[in-house]
């Protein structure tokens, strides 16, 4: 299954959920960003290429929606409501993401 993470910057939350779930074998992740300063920007290409995207914020899941719009088919978009509070690789964000994430695909982290 092809994922997309998408924040602001792709810096923090998005990368550490690239990480996190690149690490499953069934599992294609990759991260960007929606800001013009983005480590790695969301394009048309890895919007048609994820069957999931999960977004941190509303405010990335209407940004997602204007500027792709012509590219969201049947992707499932997702957000996570997940604010940009914490460091790079918290451990309190990894279990957040690891807790509604995997809702989302049905895995379970003990």
């Amino acid at each position: 299954m092809n994922l997309l993470f998408i924040c602001s910057r792709n810096r923090l939350r998005s990368p550490i959920a690239e990480a996190v779930f690149s690490a499953y074998a069934h599992l294609n992740a990759l991260s960007a960003g929606l800001n013009h300063d983005a480590e790695q920007t969301v394009t048309p290409e890895l919007v048609r290429w994820v069957e999931v995207i999960f977004v941190m914020e509303n405010k990335h899941r209407s940004m997602l929606r204007k500027r792709f719009r012509a590219h969201l088919k049947e992707q499932r978009v997702v957000c996570l409501e997940i604010p940009d509070i914490y460091d790079f690789m918290d451990p309190a964000l990894i279990d957040l993401l690891k807790r509604k994430v995997g809702r989302y695909l049905g895995l379970r982290f003990d």
